[in-house]
Parts: C-alpha cells; sequence; structure tokens
C-alpha cells in the first residue's frame, strides 16, 4: 500500500535578498506542516512545490511532528538553499487514514538524492537540535564596568570577548568567553577596529546591545554562506519583554485613553481608568503600543491605530512595552513585535501560523497609506465599483487635490478607511464612513495589480504591509474621538488640550500640543 505513496524531493534555491515564494502554515482539524501560497514563477514553483504539499523533511530531517515554528526557524536557517521532502495532499491524507508511517516513507528516497547542508541532525531522544543562531545580548553596566575584555586573533575576523568576570554584567547577561562581537546597538563592526569599537560602546553609556557570535555559529553559517545579522539572531537572552493584553469591551469601553506622541511616532497607553476591562487585563499607564490583534502599529496615524481598535467590538489583545523595554529594543534597532512572534511558547501559538517566505514579487505589490484634510470641494475623488464584480475602486482624483497630494491615483483599490477594512462592505457602507470622517481621512489603497495579485494569492492587505505614509498636510495639532459607548453613537471628534491632569473634559486646542488622544 505504501508504495503508492511516492514523496517528492524539491530543492528550492534562492537568491541572497529573495524569499522562497510559499507559506508554511498548520491549519485547525488538518494534519501535517502545509505548503500554501506558491507564488507564480518563484524559487517553490520553479523547485514544483505546490498548494496543499505537506512537508515531511527539510534537509533530509524528519519534521511532520514538530511543532510549527521550529520547522519554520530550521527553513529561515538554511541559507539561500533548502531540500524539502513533501508528500502531495491526497496521499498525505491517504497515508495517514492507513497508519503509515511517514518517516520510513521518506527515507526510501534515495540516500544520494538526500542534500546534507549542514542541517539539524536529531538528538538522542529524536528531537531536532537547534540550529546555531548569533544572539542578542543585554549588557547594562555595574559598579566594575561591563566585566569583560576585547581582543582580535590574528587570521580571524572581528573582537572576541575575553576573560569574563563570572559575576559581571557581560556574563549575566548571557556572553560566553571567546564570542566574536558582530554588531554594537544593531551596526556591525566586524571590520571596525579595537579603538572604534570601544568608542561606540562607550558612547551608549550605562547600557549596550551586542550581537554575539561562537565557533559553532560561525562555521555553520559561512558554510552557507549566510550573513550574520540582528535578523537571524537568538532573541531569548533579551531580559525585558513585550506583554500580550487581551481586553474584553465592557459597556463604557476598554477603560484608557490612546495618545499618539508627534515627537516619537509612539502610542501610549494613558490614564486607564482603575477596575476597568483594560485594568483587569493588565494594561498600564505609558505602555508603549507595539501591535493591535497581530498587525504592527508603527509607521501608522493616530486615527488607523484607533480603527484598528474599533474594529473589534468584544475584544482586542494588544502587544505593549514600557519605556525601559521599549529603550532597549529601540537600543538594539530590533521591533519587539519580532520578539514575542519570534519566542512566543508553541503551544499557546494561534491555530493557523504562517511563515512569510515569498519572493520579491510580493514586495513590489505594497498598499500605500494615503492621510488627506477636507479641502473647499471635498476630499477630491470618486468612489465606484463595477456590478457583480467585488471590490472599490477610485477615480476621479483631482491632482491638485487632499486625494492626489495624499498619493491617491486613478484606479486605486480601496481597502481600508481609517484603519477600518471595507473590501466586503456595501458601496453605501463605504460612502457613508468616509463621510463621516469629518475633516481627516486615513485610506489604505493599492494599484489594480497589486489588488488582483494579492487576491489571486489568497494573501490579506494590512496597513503593516504599507509604503511610507502620504501625507497632504499636518493635521489639526490634537483631537480626542471619544468612542462611542454601546448602542450610541459617536460625536464629531472635540478638541483637547494637552494637560498633566488627570481631567477628561472638553478644552480648547493647545497651541504646539505635540499629541493626538483618543478615549477607548
Amino acid at each position: 500500500m505504501t508504495s503508492a505513496l511516492q514523496p517528492r524531493e524539491c530543492k528550492v534555491t534562492k537568491e541572497p535578498q529573495q524569499t522562497y515564494g510559499f507559506c508554511l502554515r498548520v491549519e485547525e482539524d488538518t494534519a501535517g506542516h502545509l505548503i500554501r501560497n506558491v507564488e507564480k514563477n518563484s524559487p517553490a514553483e520553479k523547485a514544483g512545490l505546490k498548494d496543499g504539499d505537506r512537508v515531511l523533511r527539510v534537509n533530509g530531517v524528519f519534521v511532520n511532528k514538530e511543532e510549527h515554528v521550529q520547522v519554520v526557524e530550521i527553513i529561515k536557517s538554511c541559507g539561500n538553499s533548502i531540500v524539502l521532502l513533501v508528500l502531495d495532499e491526497v496521499s498525505y491524507e491517504k497515508a495517514e487514514k492507513e497508519g503509515v508511517n511517514l518517516e520510513e516513507l521518506g527515507q526510501k528516497v534515495p540516500p544520494g538524492q538526500q542534500q546534507a547542508l549542514q542541517s539539524p541532525a536529531p538528538t538522542a531522544n529524536g528531537a531536532i537540535s537547534a540550529v546555531p543562531q548569533p544572539r542578542l545580548c543585554y549588557l547594562v553596566k555595574e559598579e566594575k564596568g561591563y566585566g569583560f575584555s576585547l581582543k582580535s586573533t590574528e587570521g580571524q575576523r572581528g573582537l572576541f570577548l575575553v576573560e569574563l568576570s563570572s559575576e559581571g554584567a557581560a556574563a549575566k547577561a548571557g556572553v560566553q568567553n571567546n564570542d566574536r562581537l558582530v554588531e554594537v546597538n544593531g551596526q556591525n563592526v566586524e571590520d571596525n577596529t579595537h579603538e572604534e569599537v570601544v568608542e561606540k560602546v562607550k558612547k551608549s553609556e550605562n547600557r549596550v546591545v551586542f550581537l554575539l557570535s561562537n565557533k559553532e555559529t560561525d562555521h555553520y553559517y559561512k558554510s552557507q554562506k549566510m550573513v550574520l545579522s540582528k535578523e537571524s539572531a537568538n532573541l531569548k537572552l533579551l531580559p525585558l519583554k513585550p506583554r500580550l493584553v487581551d481586553i474584553q469591551r465592557g459597556e463604557n469601553g476598554y477603560g484608557f485613553y490612546l495618545r499618539m506622541e508627534r515627537n516619537t511616532g509612539d502610542h501610549v497607553i494613558k490614564d486607564v481608568d482603575s477596575g476597568s476591562p483594560a485594568a483587569k487585563a493588565g494594561l498600564k499607564d505609558n505602555d508603549i503600543l507595539v501591535a493591535v490583534n497581530g498587525e504592527q502599529v508603527a509607521g501608522l496615524d493616530h486615527e488607523s491605530v484607533v480603527g484598528k481598535i474599533k474594529q473589534s467590538e468584544v475584544k482586542t489583545t494588544l502587544l505593549v512595552v514600557d519605556h525601559e523595554t521599549n529603550a532597549m529594543y529601540k537600543l538594539a534597532q530590533i521591533s519587539p513585535f519580532s520578539y514575542y512572534y519570534k519566542t512566543q511558547d508553541p503551544a499557546s501559538a494561534k491555530t493557523e501560523e504562517s511563515a512569510e517566505l515569498h519572493s520579491e514579487q510580493k514586495v513590489k505589490h505594497k498598499p500605500r497609506i494615503c492621510k488627506m484634510v477636507k479641502g473647499p470641494s471635498g476630499f477630491g475623488f470618486s468612489l465606484n465599483m463595477i456590478k457583480n464584480k467585488p471590490g472599490l475602486f477610485i477615480n476621479e482624483v483631482q491632482s491638485q487635490g487632499p486625494a492626489g497630494a495624499a498619493g491617491v491615483q486613478n484606479n486605486d483599490f480601496l481597502v481600508e478607511v481609517n484603519g477600518v477594512n471595507v473590501t466586503n462592505d456595501s458601496y453605501d457602507k463605504v460612502v457613508a464612513r468616509i463621510q463621516g470622517s469629518g475633516d481627516r481621512l486615513t485610506l489604505l489603497v493599492c494599484s489594480k495589480d497589486a489588488y488582483t495579485y494579492f487576491q489571486s494569492q489568497n494573501i490579506p492587505i494590512t496597513a503593516s504591509m504599507a509604503d511610507p505614509v502620504h501625507e497632504s498636510s499636518e493635521p489639526p495639532a490634537y483631537t480626542q474621538n471619544h468612542l462611542s459607548e454601546t448602542g450610541r453613537k459617536s460625536p464629531e471628534p472635540r478638541k483637547r488640550a494637552s494637560s498633566s491632569s488627570s481631567s477628561r473634559s472638553a478644552a480648547s486646542t493647545k497651541s504646539g500640543s505635540d499629541n493626538d488622544d483618543t478615549r477607548l
């Protein structure tokens, strides 16, 4: 019976700046690691991967029973070439039904066809050993300094950390003797002199983030022709972690203000009501918002972020950091969003996880965030639809009008209005939403080609994929949108002065204010 089940070996090779062009998923009530969204003309398609294929082995290592995040990490750590042993969807489901040993099935492929690329090997208990990774370490200077010395080694690139004090700051941060220094605070120092590196560390004052590699990691990355960088680093040694806060909406909302600080661009939690759903969930004053319901908010304007929170009428999930944690990630030049989704416990992960392994084609198809302020003749565009065809598109864009100045183009497809996805809404509902937005409007749009591409690949279009924001003019300096309570219509935006007091009454606009506040 098993002889009819023929796995395929697919060697996928990409360029250094390219991705493989497929998604790897686990789906509810569906066994195995699934290949999804294989891009046309991508390395994955050229290698023969097909939608619904199940991955049995990666570079000869059996992964069918491994956690999804572990398999993704292995693939991403394999450089520019991987060999996947896959079974088509029908054969996999048949094998599962008949109780076929898939590990033995994979071994039927002639050994000469399997490529050993310094791949991770099973340990004695059958688990996959970790792929060597560089490490990010956060050092906080103590009274006696950082507790290490730097030295160079003839014939070897870069500087090495030696003479570690057993109780010093470096040892406490996870630094090991003879670690090689790759980056200091997100900047590569492999070609810097001893004096230049010392100066960078001194300028960092009392805190510094190192990207480090050891002999094993150097050997692995060299053999795979991979570049060491923080994007591939192990982040688990970082001591400060973002927090995921699940908040159930109450009768009067969530019970906090969201403020955008213009000088930093941060979206900051303010005035968390005692006893509110937000307070009970663990949200704290001055927390900085990183993501809403799994979508990053960096680079989004205040109204777009508020829209994403309001979109969830019953519950919202916020990823936040305190100021100290935020400072650490900024110092390292990495996102807390990356940390959370790279290190979370697989057991608590969503039932459907997607590893984006797409080629450069996806990068070219980016949506755009366009912010505008209404002019004397409106926003300067028309909204249209074609009968019996999905999607709303924009035309009659006035080149000198608010929309044209904001970057909207004729035949753009409309995705979001003020942070709310409208792709499945009726024409009248979208028009009403735009007309009810007041004098300021934020649209997420994409070209016809991009819209067609994302639809064909079943890829959701989100603001986190967008190009940098286009702005027609600076919006009013300080605006508060008081979100509606259940069953009540939301009032028009009100001006509110920035104040150190806890008063929430409406007030006149404060000249030169740098923040936007919204009650949630």
